[in-house]
């Protein structure tokens, strides 16, 4: 190993009720990649907050070079050679690539020489292999497209230490190797990176190192080369985690969802749905993969009614609901766990009490029309936190308060308690631990084995292949392949997901 770039010495950071870091001690050296492991509210995202300037510590110090780093703005962090790519790019997508990249980098100055900006982006481009056209609009981009261009700005600026928070999370197999080959051609040129990842096989492939957070304390760092996917599974959750679950044979006989040639349009107006055929039975899961922005997330809403489709069908147990209002579509025992838990699935100021009844609150023992019985609401609530093993600290404190694990966990407990005739579930497992997406995964399963048909839109292409009865291959708008689950190969359906396979329906 060469020096330590980057040192946390006893690190620790509290926000109200909460110890999220407590005496942390992490080391990064020159020229390697060192992943960060954890459940969800383990302390990882805090740690690297830190780092980037977002949060400032109460007791402890950050070393950069031997030396201590006052870090008070993510502006000291890049000054210091730390950028962090977050999971949620920071990007405008009406601007191109230059634009982005220069945006708010103060060594500018008034005027911009264009072509040399443009001369250092394609240098970097073509000595990491990050092939991105310094000319391309944002928004023209693919998301691994977006994400070089995230990278691209960091080197740009200066980065010796990049932070990248969950990147393979929204990219297709063959994208997940070219990040990998970038991160390795980045190492190579000394330069250091602390990579963030809920997925243990990419862990071992890529890193160094390996240290695990629990609790907001290191359990401990290990090499790569001297422990395995169930030892770092152990250290995370302390026990170990289903790689494979058991399920009932699938009864195709009823036809719960048909989707007919279905159009429709996205959010700035263009034709997103072109055409879409799909069926889903009660008692299975049929997955649907996808690298974002094909389609998947409008489909889910045209089908809960959110959005309206332009042209084409949806039948639900053969009555067509074809841009029903929301509350109708609802009325009809569909329920839809949406992408974004904390804007759209959960009111982010309403208690965990409001949240878990917001399907029931008109119904007897919850309510009625008219008012809320607040003893029943709290049983009921307390219930679905017990069963679902919810952690909840205060349950009349906002929702947004709660873990990303915790928060979905009540939102999955909400739509699944309900015993819908249509699960739909877009995403339910993103950014989530090792823990809790098992347990998602389980309740989920539990679901379609009781009968229900689960409509599973995801980019976690291992999930699909773990619980999908069958998986739908979308690509510009339309399905382009189906697989059996048992039989379906990741690297085909990874070659479908970008595009470059012919549809085989």
């Amino acid at each position: 190993m060469g020096k330590v770039v980057l040192e946390a010495k006893n690190i620790t950071k509290h926000f109200p009720g909460v110890l999220a870091n407590d005496h942390i001690n992490f080391d990064l050296y020159e020229g390697e990649v060192h992943t960060l492991l954890g459940e969800n509210g383990a302390g990882k995202t805090t740690l690297m907050n830190i780092f980037d300037g977002i949060y400032y510590p109460n007791e402890g110090e950050v070393y950069l070079n031997g030396k201590i780093a006052s870090i008070n703005s993510p502006l000291d962090a890049m000054k210091l050679g730390i950028g962090m790519i977050h999971q949620l790019f920071m990007l405008v997508d009406t601007l191109t690539v230059t634009e982005n990249i220069v945006l708010g980098f103060q060594k500018q100055g008034i005027a911009i020489n264009t072509n040399t900006i443009n001369k250092k982006i394609t240098d970097i481009s073509e000595q990491y292999n990050l092939a991105i056209s310094p000319s391309a609009k944002i928004w023209q981009l693919s998301v691994g497209e977006q994400q070089r261009v995230e990278i691209i700005k960091m080197l740009y600026r200066g980065a010796n230490v990049l932070i990248l928070d969950e990147p393979t999370a929204v990219l297709t197999p063959q994208e997940i190797d070219s990040l990998f080959s970038i991160i390795n051609k980045i190492k190579a040129d000394n330069k250091s990176i602390v990579f963030i990842s809920h997925k243990l096989e990419e862990v071992l492939s890529i890193s160094d190192r390996i240290t695990v957070l629990k609790k907001g304390k290191v359990v401990g760092t290990v090499n790569k080369n001297n422990t395995s996917e169930n030892d770092l599974a152990q250290m995370m959750v302390g026990r170990e985690v289903l790689s494979r679950f058991d399920r009932k044979p699938v009864d195709h006989k009823t036809e719960v969802l048909k989707i007919e040639k279905l159009e429709g349009y996205n959010n700035r107006g263009m034709k997103i749905l072109r055409g879409v055929n799909l069926a889903v039975m009660s008692g299975e899961i049929f997955g649907i993969a996808g690298v974002a922005g094909n389609g998947q997330e409008e489909l889910a809403e045209i089908i809960t009614g959110i959005r309206k489709a332009s042209s084409g069908k949806v039948i639900l147990d053969q009555e067509e609901i074809t841009n029903m209002a929301p509350n109708e579509v609802l009325n009809r025992k569909v329920n839809y766990i949406p992408s974004d838990r904390l804007r759209t699935g959960l009111v982010a100021t309403l208690s965990s009490i409001e949240n878990a009844i917001l399907r029931c609150y008109k119904r007897n023992p919850v309510g009625n029309k008219f008012l809320v019985n607040y003893v029943e609401a709290e049983k009921f609530s307390s219930n679905l936190i017990n069963e679902f093993n919810i952690s909840v600290p205060k349950r009349d404190a906002p929702v947004k308060l709660l873990s990303g694990g915790n928060m979905q966990k009540l939102l999955l407990a909400r739509e699944i308690v309900e015993k819908p005739t249509l699960l739909i579930a877009v995403h339910p497992t993103m950014g989530l631990d090792i823990g809790a997406t098992e347990f998602v995964r389980k309740k989920l399963i539990e679901a379609r084995d009781k009968g229900t048909a689960v409509l599973l839109i995801s980019e976690d292409l291992d999930e699909l292949l773990m619980i999908a009865d069958r998986i739908g291959v979308m690509y510009d708008g339309k399905i382009v392949g189906i697989f059996e689950g048992k039989n379906a190969e990741i690297n085909e359906i990874g070659l479908m997901m970008g595009g470059s396979k012919a549809a085989t329906i």
